[in-house]
């Protein structure tokens, strides 16, 4: 930390009159190299050294000294030792001040000026309250940032009281804070964001920036920009990425990464996973060094099974920062891919410790919880996961159809973890809430009649949701799989069968050749049963179900190989409860260790 990095003279830092420049202290370096040297411990020995010295005089020296001696701790990342040393110079800073109110009556003119060249208080302020967010002290931070008074607030500590007042839910002060940032400075587009997602309006936020737009040349995509996000943020998916493609067709922003990575984001928040890796590859290629949305990038990789790749995009984003959340999240979702939960449910954690914000760090960390039968847990991640982000589905469905045997982590969200504690009227509460939030679309339909499919009353009202969801995407495999399910239950497998054979005509999907499969043995249709197990089997070679479909054909249809074929399923079943034990033995070492570091 420069100790010249609030008032430099051309003899280093003046402290106050009579005393010789702090640069020039014990040091015989030019005071243009002070700079480039660590000069914390020497903040820490000299500010010792004067706080003893009782007279008045060195007020300002002691003031300058503790804020220098703070910076370095902040830097040491010694944020509560930091606070408390900002705090002790507040309050030599208050001395400062009533000396300065008796000089300024008695008319000396040189405190005035002596005053200015001193730290900021205002500065000084804000840095408490960054020590005390990342404390996660959220309301002493807050205290700090209210005792400034309002004109005297920059736009940095306006966009810091904004997103602690809607991380504490207080969105109308947040909502005042914002359009504050964006009155000094138009173009904080972070401002923005923050009201469109607290549901102020794309063209009252516009029209808060038509001045600049219309003053500066080239700035037209802005007001097409605004729109695009208030498309996102009001769930609206499919108008958001028509806009956004607008504008990427645009000079000015066509392969712009932010750009691109949000369209990604949308095509995920969609459920179009083609489109949203496409787009995620895009942007990695033009900024190797991206780390904003790697962890949906990685998410969907490892559902899709490139667990291996998965694997190497986490290992090259820790080369690159092990303080953002991402490359922890990507590795957790590697290690549940793996059904190592313990581990992963670490990770989450370690993400979530990093930045408490992660949506999907709440989600990987909810899902370890509930796979791990801590379902009360997950439950609590889950519904901080929908409030931070309340317009995307995969805070609230259960693990979705596209998900097959290998690949069940995922979307085990709040829906699910109700009905797997058999809280149905919960259930439903939060599928109606959904649907009348977002809409009647396909995942919204598909979502309430899955919570009515758990209700034998609403049978035939989960039957009509899903026939809307299929009318308006008949390729979504949820509502699919969904329907088969229903038909199965009503024994009308003719009817499922069509359904299934429409839907494997623009796909290939593993559950849906099992389902087919399943279907054609319940009409007899062996041969080509035998076919689609093998296709589900080609897709996903440890479909447990589609193997246990098959072997179930074969053994009928060869009573004598049945013993053989049973002999060798126990001796694989023994070495099964092998790897469980390994398994156990693993995740009581991740236990142990997430214990270790305080993580519940």
């Amino acid at each position: 930390m420069c100790l010249g990095s609030w008032s430099v003279r051309k003899g280093g830092v003046e402290l106050a009159p009579g005393f010789p420049p702090l640069s020039t202290v014990g040091d015989r370096n030019p005071p243009d190299r002070l700079g480039r040297l660590d000069v914390s411990s020497s903040a820490a020995a000299l500010s010792g050294i004067y706080l003893r010295e009782p007279l008045r005089a060195l007020v300002r020296i002691k003031y300058q000294l503790l804020v220098y001696h703070a910076d370095a701790i902040f830097h040491d990342k010694e944020y509560r030792n930091a606070a408390c040393k900002y705090s002790m110079a507040l309050q030599q800073k208050k001395v400062i001040s009533k000396t300065s109110k008796v000089r300024t009556s008695t008319g000396g003119g040189a405190s005035n000026i002596q005053a200015q060249s001193l730290p900021s208080e205002i500065e000084v302020k804000y840095k408490i309250a960054e020590c005390y967010t990342i404390l996660k002290l959220d309301k002493d931070a807050i205290a700090v940032l209210d005792g400034i008074p309002a004109r005297q607030r920059t736009p940095k500590i306006n966009m810091m009281l904004a997103n602690l007042y809607r991380k504490a839910g207080q969105e109308r002060s947040a909502v005042t804070s914002y359009k504050e940032v964006l009155r000094q400075c138009p173009l904080a587009l972070d401002a923005i964001i923050g009201l469109l997602s607290l549901s102020v309006k794309g063209a009252e936020v516009a029209s808060m920036t038509m001045d600049v737009i219309q003053s500066i040349p080239n700035l037209d995509w802005l007001s097409v920009w605004i729109k695009a996000y208030a498309f996102i943020h009001a769930g609206d998916n499919q108008r958001a990425i028509n806009t956004i493609c607008s504008l990427e067709k645009k000079s000015l922003l066509r392969d712009n990464v932010e750009l691109l990575v949000s369209l990604a984001d949308v095509y995920f928040r969609a459920g179009d996973t083609k489109n949203s890796i496409l787009k995620f590859e895009q942007a990695q290629m033009l900024d190797p060094y991206l780390i904003k949305g790697m962890d949906v990038y990685g998410y969907l990789m490892a559902r899709e099974g490139h667990l291996e790749d998965v694997e190497v995009l986490g290992g090259r984003l820790f080369n690159i920062s092990d303080q953002h959340a991402e490359p922890w999240v990507i590795s957790g979702c590697h290690s549940f891919y793996s059904k190592r939960y313990s581990r992963a449910l670490y990770l989450g954690a370690k993400a979530i410790q990093l930045n408490s914000n992660s949506v999907q760090a709440l989600l990987l960390k909810g899902a370890a919880l509930r796979n791990m039968g801590r379902v009360q847990e997950a439950i609590i991640h889950f519904r901080e996961a929908m409030r931070l982000a309340p317009c995307r589905l995969d805070c609230y469905e259960g693990k979705p159809a596209v998900v097959t045997a290998q690949k069940k982590l995922c979307r085990q969200s709040l829906i699910d973890c109700y009905l797997a504690s058999n809280g149905i009227r919960e259930a439903m509460g939060m599928a109606n809430n959904i649907y009348k939030t977002l809409g009647a679309n396909a995942q919204t339909l598909t979502i309430l009649a899955t919570v009515c499919l758990e209700d034998p009353v609403t049978q035939e009202k989960a039957k009509a949701l899903l026939d809307k969801a299929l009318a308006q995407r008949p390729d979504y495999t949820k509502a699919v799989v969904k329907k088969a399910e229903l038909l199965s239950r009503e024994q009308k497998y003719e009817e499922g069968i069509a359904l299934l054979r429409n839907a494997l005509a623009n796909q290939s999907d593993c559950v849906l050749h099992r389902m087919l499969g399943d279907f054609l043995v319940a009409v007899n249709d062996y041969q080509e049963a035998m076919d689609q197990y093998s296709i589900a089997l080609s897709l996903d070679p440890n479909d447990q179900k589609s193997l246990e479909g098959m072997q179930k054909m074969e053994k009928e249809e060869s009573p004598t190989d049945a013993t053989v074929e049973l002999d060798g399923d126990d001796m694989e079943g023994s070495g099964e409860e092998g790897d469980l034990e390994g398994s156990d033995s693993e995740a009581a070492q991740w236990a142990d260790q997430e214990q270790w570091f305080g993580m519940q």
